[in-house]
């Protein structure tokens, strides 16, 4: 396994020697995040400079559920950020799934609108299903239309879904070599864990591995999860995979985002990840925090499949 850093920092946890005799490196989101920022920010400003505009994200908000809020903020604080428009569209829960269909089927056809994200949950009487169909592919920078997952599937031009996108781009910044590893996902989303499978077994680096993907249902998954040199994490338990789940040497790759209310912080609440990572950590080779891991590439694969949008990359 190839532990070299790269140059990038440890982060700030610090580990000792893991049983494996390796250095743990932290896959530290928050620097790596930055860094693809500033070439996002460079090849935004390049294309405003060429065609006179700036790539443009329009989210659509639902509610006021808190983690929403807090998401949104973070993608059009972002977007800001590295030189993009933004544009957010709010409703109250009493919007019915008409009025919110009619909306993206307007955006569908402005032509000054490079990405569309319909930020989830939904209310209950509004079909996900319906509303990411609706969407036009060809602006579905969440990589969730059918449309984008079928061509992953086969391995051509696609917008990847933003998560499993930026796992990947991690990846790749710590120069981690994946061919022939045996990854094990635990989780079986849409979003995150079916098609994070499927980018982890395609001929490329990333991928290359033997895959296995766990569930709620999968019989011996403390076993399977034990076979991996790559876990990702994406259950949405807390602390669901533990130390004795973890084979030494192993990379750990942790999707979950579990809110609790905590008086130890100023936001109210506390962010726990699906691994238990205190006591992981001194096993694994590479790991990544929750906060501060998996949800800043999120954002960072999500701009970079607007910047694409913008740029006609995938889709002419």
């Amino acid at each position: 396994m190839n532990n070299t850093n790269s140059g990038f920092p440890l982060g700030a946890e610090g580990f000792s020697k893991s049983p494996s005799g390796d250095l743990g490196i932290l896959l530290d989101g928050k620097y790596v995040s930055e860094k693809v920022k500033v070439q996002i920010a460079e090849e935004a400003a390049e294309f405003l400079k060429t065609s006179g505009r700036k790539p443009h994200l329009v989210a659509i908000l639902v509610g006021n559920d808190g983690g929403s809020e807090t998401y949104v903020a973070s993608k059009m604080k972002n977007c800001e950020k590295v030189g993009f428009k933004s544009s957010l569209y709010r409703y109250d829960t009493s919007v019915t799934e008409a009025e919110l269909l009619a909306k993206i089927n307007e955006i569908n056809q402005d032509d000054d609108v490079d990405g569309l994200i319909v930020q989830l949950p939904l209310p209950k009487h509004i079909d996900p299903e319906k509303v990411t169909e609706t969407i036009d592919y060809r602006k579905d920078v969440d990589g969730f239309h059918p449309v984008n997952l079928g061509r992953m599937m086969r391995n051509l031009p696609c917008f990847i879904p933003a998560t499993p996108y930026g796992i990947l781009l991690m990846l790749q910044e710590y120069n981690i070599d994946t061919t022939g590893m045996h990854c094990v996902v635990v989780g079986r989303s849409n979003i995150v864990g079916s098609p994070m499978s499927i980018l982890m077994a395609r001929n490329a680096n990333p991928g290359n591995c033997t895959v296995t993907l766990t569930h709620s249902r999968t019989k011996d998954l403390k076993e399977q999860v034990l076979q991996a040199d790559i876990i990702i994490a994406a259950i949405g338990k807390k602390n669901f995979v533990t130390a004795d789940m973890v084979k030494p040497g192993a990379i750990v790759i942790d999707v979950g985002i579990n809110r609790e209310t905590s008086t130890e912080t100023k936001s109210g609440f506390k962010l726990y990840g699906d691994v238990d990572f205190e006591n992981v950590a001194p096993k694994a080779s590479y790991i990544t925090p929750v906060p501060g891991g998996v949800g800043l590439m999120t954002i960072v694969g999500l701009l970079k499949n607007t910047l694409a949008s913008a740029r006609k990359e995938i889709y002419s």
